[in-house]
């Protein structure tokens, strides 16, 4: 869809894979990227000075669950004709998010995660309502030749078959998790969307059904103090992955978010105190328990 010179605008706030992709893969074919803070009120001035021509969208973002309005940033795209908008709903799954019915012309998964939910298989896909994007991507496929196998397709629809009883045990899961986290004496911060004092609360509440298992805090302390809590964890496992049965954690700034410079990290606010949970579907007690012992451990001195 897009060609030498073109620019794409994309949140500010992505996963380290995207970032690292946009500004090393895809710019060595002459398109550029631009990143902000996307909304309806500057989405209009970023196509009209950069020339945008593609509108990359998180929501959720990675990972500081930083939410879009959607809908807003759609509606105001649509005023330029021939720029499209892509969300990437893997945070979501469609459960809880349908990013084309609020507008998005694609919207894309890493289907790796919730939509498969069993960490068995490694996938992603494009999903699109509209005919002409769909008959240029499928001959894009058709010439490249990016063809999952017949076994990893069969897991995938496996996994789907269960999405709706997952998705509603993680959302129940990392609501409960969250709320801990917020009341707990050595966590300074919890962003997770469903919780009203996230202050995109309302705009999330308006366009999803509820929300996945991803949760990120801030924790008392410093990078040792990340570290002693990631290490004494018993049940939720150390992993950059996400989506799956199993809970767990990360440390953004030193796993996911590793390729982005320090500089940019400091910006956006992934410092070394920031951690992140994939929230699975083990027993709610066992998962505080858990967090809460590690935590206590976390601010002990060695």
């Amino acid at each position: 869809l897009l060609t030498v010179g073109d620019t794409v605008l994309a949140c500010n706030d992505m996963y380290g894979g995207t970032v690292r992709f946009l500004n090393r893969i895809v710019s060595r074919s002459g398109i550029k990227c631009v990143r902000a803070i996307l909304s309806a009120e500057n989405i209009g001035k970023f196509i009209e000075e950069h020339g945008i021509k593609l509108v990359w969208i998180e929501s959720p973002s990675n990972p500081l669950l930083r939410i879009t309005d959607i809908v807003a940033v759609c509606s105001e795209v649509k005023k330029y004709p021939g720029v499209y908008t892509v969300v990437d709903n893997t945070f979501m799954s469609p459960y809880f998010q349908r990013p084309l019915d609020l507008g998005a012309d694609m919207v894309i998964h890493s289907i790796t995660k919730y939509i498969n939910g069993h960490s068995d298989v490694v996938m992603g896909c494009v999903c699109t309502n509209d005919k002409q994007i769909a008959e240029h991507l499928e001959f894009q496929q058709l010439a490249v030749g990016a063809v999952p196998s017949a076994f990893d397709c069969f897991l995938v629809n496996r996994g789907i078959k269960t999405l709706h009883i997952r998705m509603q045990r993680h959302y129940e899961n990392g609501l409960a998790v969250a709320k801990f986290l917020e009341k707990h004496p050595l966590v300074t911060k919890v962003l997770y969307p469903a919780l009203p004092s996230h202050p995109e609360y309302e705009i999330h509440q308006k366009q999803t059904k509820g929300m996945s298992g991803m949760v990120s805090f801030y924790i008392k302390g410093d990078l040792e103090a990340s570290k002693t809590f990631l290490k004494s964890l018993q049940i939720f496992a150390l992993a950059e992955s996400l989506g799956g049965y199993e809970s767990l954690a990360e440390h953004p700034a030193l796993m996911t978010h590793a390729s982005v410079s320090k500089e940019s990290r400091d910006e956006l606010g992934i410092s070394d105190n920031l951690l992140r949970l994939s929230v699975g579907l083990e027993d709610i007690e066992d998962l505080i328990a858990d967090l809460d012992q590690a935590l206590q451990a976390s601010q002990r001195k060695v």
